[in-house]
């Protein structure tokens, strides 16, 4: 048995789920998410705490149970307190700004790299270099990160780029000088 799916999922106050056959619909203060289910799992709601179930013993009907189980919580947590990802940029000259509702990073390159986040994605910049991405959707969150990350990973040696607030880059020593 899952483990992560067998524990219930509370809703706070102010958040409503709405359950449509295998549809999840979750609106809260922070906005509204929609996510349809597999057919292996079920969703039950009793009062204010929801019950993800597995419709059979299969294997993938246990495969998707904590999944499942995991992307209702995030639903809801989303919607009631939102997400966020801090990212700092390390290294000389390197900087961010938004402009409009886009990230502009000078990261190195001969050219500034524009990011332009998806919707319901805000991205904002303290001191020019902290970034902070934050929505209500989890998943989108986490690959905007990764895609400002990815434009100039922390490299070993100097420890230049841009890292996630809590990674931990792992620093090489470089070639030893001649005598």
């Amino acid at each position: 048995m899952s483990r992560i799916g067998k524990l219930p999922i509370q809703i706070p106050d102010k958040v409503n789920v709405t359950i449509k056959g295998q549809a999840v619909t979750v609106k809260g203060p922070k906005g509204e998410l929609f996510r349809e289910l597999t057919p292996e799992v079920s969703v039950e709601q009793t009062a204010n705490v929801l019950q993800v179930n597995r419709r059979n013993e299969s294997r993938v009907a246990r495969q998707r149970h904590g999944l499942s189980r995991t992307l209702v919580a995030n639903m809801v947590e989303g919607v009631s307190q939102g997400f966020e990802k801090k990212l700092q940029i390390q290294g000389v000259g390197y900087r961010a700004q938004v402009q409009g509702r886009n990230l502009i990073l000078n990261v190195g390159y001969s050219n500034p790299v524009t990011i332009e986040p998806p919707e319901g994605v805000q991205v904002a910049v303290e001191s020019n270099t902290n970034v902070i991405v934050s929505g209500i959707n989890k998943e989108v969150v986490g690959n905007t990160a990764a895609r400002i990350r990815a434009v100039r990973p922390p490299e070993p040696y100097k420890g230049k780029g841009i890292r996630y607030a809590d990674e931990q880059v792992r620093r090489k020593v470089g070639k030893a000088g001649k005598k």
